[in-house]
């Protein structure tokens, strides 16, 4: 497989990801599962994220890193809204609360909150790599 279609294929494999995870974010708020759910909607945008900075062939192990990267190379320029990277800030620090906070309660309205979030940001992310692969 030719580099191109590689990055390609990890662009579509990683935005179908996303989507999966925003699935079973969906899933588990409708079964009444808030903190589960909040996690899944970090990861939905997490992962979306991961599709954008694979555009430029970009990747960080470390979650920090992956979103020093994405606002270093797509929102500081503008090419993605500013409104995306306190999306994600955001997401991050619902789900870190939710895994790791004891007695940390996540309510059905924060919950849904972060679904809305994920859709929102997988959204411009998507819109923004087709408008990349359609100027290449």
């Amino acid at each position: 497989m030719a580099a191109a279609d590689k990055k390609e294929a990890l662009i579509k494999y990683r935005i179908e990801n996303a989507q999966e995870r925003l699935k079973a974010a969906v899933d588990l708020f409708e079964k009444g599962d808030h903190k589960d759910s909040v996690n899944r909607s970090y990861y939905a945008i997490f992962t979306a994220a991961r599709a954008l900075l694979a555009t430029r062939q970009l990747d960080s192990a470390k979650h920090s890193g992956v979103i020093a990267l994405f606002n270093q190379h797509f929102v500081k320029p503008g090419t993605v809204s500013k409104e995306a990277s306190k999306l994600i800030e955001k997401a991050k620090l619902y789900r870190e609360q939710a895994d790791y906070g004891d007695f940390f309660v996540v309510s059905k309205e924060e919950a849904d909150v972060q679904i809305q979030s994920a859709r929102k940001f997988i959204r411009e992310i998507e819109t923004v790599i087709k408008t990349q692969q359609s100027s290449e």
